[in-house]
């Protein structure tokens, strides 16, 4: 699993108008080509009286499933520009549709591409671009005679923390990034002079600075 990648926040769209074509410009998380694909034919039928449905998509930790489609724009003008933004700005796990309804003035290639390319910067600017970072759940179990050095400790050091359960024992759900999780522990067992139980956990991914 990647320790970190930039994708968008959520669903989201924007439309913006061109010499009085309509372009709007829609931009969504997924986490598989088949959700990306499924997307695509969501808003192809929710526009089904539109001109043009055009997208692309990037998934997968070493982008290994990307597609382009002009449908039925000149070739490259829509497809291509589309999948251009998404790798300029460096998202994976993405699919951007930019649907146009014609207003009956022709752009030209160089129109077009501009247009698509504005048309998926508005989708994926109204989804909100975030970092996800891997981190390493790591359950901390400690008496209660050493909960306040460690609840000191963890806010001095910035530890994201999922929740604490009071039960014969405090337990901290700690939340470090996960490529420092190794040195994390070591640094709980040194500090708790190798008293608290410590137990790891799954790997999510969250939100960077939140």
């Amino acid at each position: 699993m990647l320790s970190r990648y930039a994708t968008v926040r959520g669903e989201a769209s924007k439309e913006i108008v061109i010499k009085r074509s309509r372009f709007i410009g829609y931009a969504k998380p997924v986490e598989t080509e088949a959700e990306a694909v499924a997307f695509i034919e969501e808003i192809k039928r929710m526009h089904r009286t539109a001109s043009h449905n055009c997208s692309a998509y990037v998934v997968g930790e070493r982008d290994q499933y990307q597609k382009a489609s002009d449908d039925g724009e000149p070739s490259g003008t829509a497809g291509k520009p589309i999948l251009e933004v998404i790798k300029n700005k460096g998202l994976k796990n993405i699919v951007v549709v930019v649907t146009r309804y014609f207003g009956g003035i022709m752009l030209g290639a160089g129109g077009l591409v501009r247009a698509y390319t504005d048309g998926a910067v508005a989708g994926i600017e109204a989804a909100e671009e975030i970092m996800l970072v891997l981190h390493r759940e790591v359950l901390v179990a400690v008496d209660y005679t050493w909960y306040g050095k460690l609840e000191n400790e963890l806010h001095n050091r910035g530890t994201r923390i999922g929740g604490t359960d009071f039960t014969e024992l405090v337990s901290v759900r700690c939340l470090p990034a996960a490529d420092e999780a190794e040195t994390f522990i070591a640094w709980m067992t040194d500090l708790t002079q190798g008293q608290a139980v410590i137990t790891e956990g799954e790997l999510n991914y969250y939100i960077e600075g939140e």
